[in-house]
């Protein structure tokens, strides 16, 4: 729809990059014209003019901002972004080779403002995060014998694999300057020792049907997790009975059917066994339904340097629950759309029965891409499916299946690079991208504009006569940046029965229905 000159001056005032080629700012006192989201200083409404292409833009007399290239962008170019990618590539396959994040920022060649501007853009964290993630994720591939920890050295000699080396020497390999900070830093990403995590290379059935236990961090909050987990009480892929969490998941190499299941145990602990398949994917599913990876107290620290304390008060340490594949949330984002909560499981109930497989325990796992995309928009109209989600959802099957969406892969992408991927997958709108983007790939700074579990949240938040609309929303939330993600699961809390709740037509509606078509 046509927006207005407040709405884009709005937008402009939230650096919102959805709006990046929809249209392009000039700013008449300095004569540039730049995107949206750049990020320089703000100009003020009277000095602004909107254009719908940098011809126009260039026609008037202004010339391309060197910061933002809007030229490059609507050419299909970021150099920017590249650059950035390119760097995070680097820093992810030899993290050694960087000391410290001074390094990062010396080698981008930005300035350190700059450079912190940009990893908070488009990877939502800190150069020091992403290099301590890296660094964790480099020794995890060496325990796990997915790397090799050298290659033959002097005389013919070979040196020993990750798997056969000592815990120091994989640390050094990783680029840890010292055991504490290895251990450290990989306990809180993984909830297991490295040595445990060594335990998890074995590929076969019989290591993942041992299992493995994973150490909560202190003041986990079990019962809000619980709440999350077990909001499907009929669930058929999914349930939560008596302190036992199972899951219907796919696994291994060929994506066949097992059965997670997470026993929550006194002192903390989970332990978690996974009826076939490779432990080590067990346990990134654990770890990610846990939601380790996410920095709570960071959040909890910028809330109430902001002044939210009562945000984050009695539930620091909440997570951010993650869907078992990237899969399963893009057909929950597609099949919530426009109906109530009850209704949205009902559906994907009758998808999992229908052309599901069974796990065991009387779980069924969600039909694999290839089966969905096989299915007929008739067969799913039958299930009480709209053809539009319908077809939807099969058309997004089709793209997994034919290569041209590598949905699992989008995790290792920039959050910017991934949420232009799945914004051009028809039938994923603003809400259906980022709530894939926070629910399953792991950003953290995503926000589902349009969900009232949120708009509800913030209006008792900040204490609004009314739920705050799609402006305002960006406004308000831009306060929590670079957690909005976070931000987002404690305003659910402040406000719906269930966490994750799915977005209402009206303000006045039941805070678990869509209101508008994500296309």
């Amino acid at each position: 729809m046509p927006m207005s000159h407040a709405q884009m001056y709005e937008r402009v005032l939230a650096s919102d990059a959805s709006c990046n080629g929809r249209f392009f700012t000039g700013v008449l006192t300095t004569g540039i014209y730049c995107l949206p989201s750049c990020r320089a200083r703000k100009p003020k409404a009277e000095n602004i003019r909107f254009f719908p292409s940098c011809q126009a833009a260039r026609e008037a007399g202004l010339r391309a901002c060197k910061k933002c290239h809007p030229d490059d962008f609507e050419h299909g170019a970021d150099p920017v972004l590249e650059t950035v990618e390119a760097l995070v590539a680097e820093v992810r396959a030899e993290p050694r080779k960087f000391p410290d994040a001074r390094a990062i920022v010396r080698r981008s060649g930005f300035g350190a403002t700059r450079v912190f501007e940009l990893f908070r853009l488009h990877y939502h964290t800190t150069p020091a995060d992403l290099l301590a993630g890296a660094r964790v994720a480099a020794a995890r591939r060496m325990l796990l014998g997915a790397a090799d920890g050298g290659t033959s050295g002097g005389g013919g000699r070979r040196q020993k694999t990750g798997r056969a080396m000592p815990l120091p020497d994989v640390a050094a390999a990783a680029g840890f300057e010292s055991q504490s900070a290895f251990h450290a830093h990989f306990r809180r990403l993984n909830g297991l020792t490295p040595s445990a995590c060594r335990e998890l290379g074995a590929d076969d059935d019989a290591t993942a049907a041992r299992g493995f236990t994973v150490t909560l961090p202190a003041g986990y909050p079990l019962a809000l997790l619980w709440r999350t987990l077990g909001r499907d009480p009929l669930g058929v892929t999914e349930n939560l009975k008596g302190g036992v969490f199972r899951a219907a998941i796919r696994i291994g190499a060929d994506g066949a059917p097992a059965l997670l299941t997470m026993r929550f145990e006194d002192g903390g602990r989970v332990r978690a066994t996974c009826s076939r398949g490779p432990a080590h994917e067990a346990h990134a599913v654990v770890a990610r339904v846990l939601g380790l990876s996410q920095d709570t107290a960071a959040f909890a620290r910028l809330a109430r340097r902001r002044g939210f304390a009562r945000l984050v008060k009695g539930r620091e340490g909440l997570r951010l629950v993650q869907t078992v594949s990237a899969f399963d949330g893009l057909a929950w984002a597609i099949i919530g759309q426009q109906i109530n909560l009850p209704f949205a499981f009902q559906l994907r109930q009758r998808l999992a029965l229908h052309a599901g497989e069974p796990a065991g325990d009387g779980l069924v796992a969600l039909p694999a891409p290839a089966t969905v995309a096989a299915l007929s928009p008739e067969t799913l109209c039958a299930l009480k499916f709209s053809r539009q989600k319908a077809d939807y959802l099969i058309n997004a099957a089709r793209l997994i299946v034919s290569g041209r969406l590598d949905l699992e892969g989008l995790r290792e992408l920039s959050a910017t690079r991934a949420e232009r991927v799945l914004a051009a997958v028809r039938g994923l709108g603003p809400w259906s991208v980022n709530y894939l983007m926070m629910r399953s790939l792991g950003f953290a700074d995503c926000v589902p504009y349009g969900d009232t579990g949120l708009t509800g949240g913030l209006q008792l938040l900040m204490k609004l006569e009314q739920r705050p609309g799609a402006d305002a929303t960006r406004r308000l939330m831009s306060v929590f940046s670079p957690h909005r993600s976070l931000a987002t699961a404690h305003l659910w809390q402040m406000k719906s029965n269930f966490p994750g709740a799915i977005p209402s037509s009206t303000t006045s509606a039941p805070q678990n229905t869509i209101g508008k078509t994500n296309e």
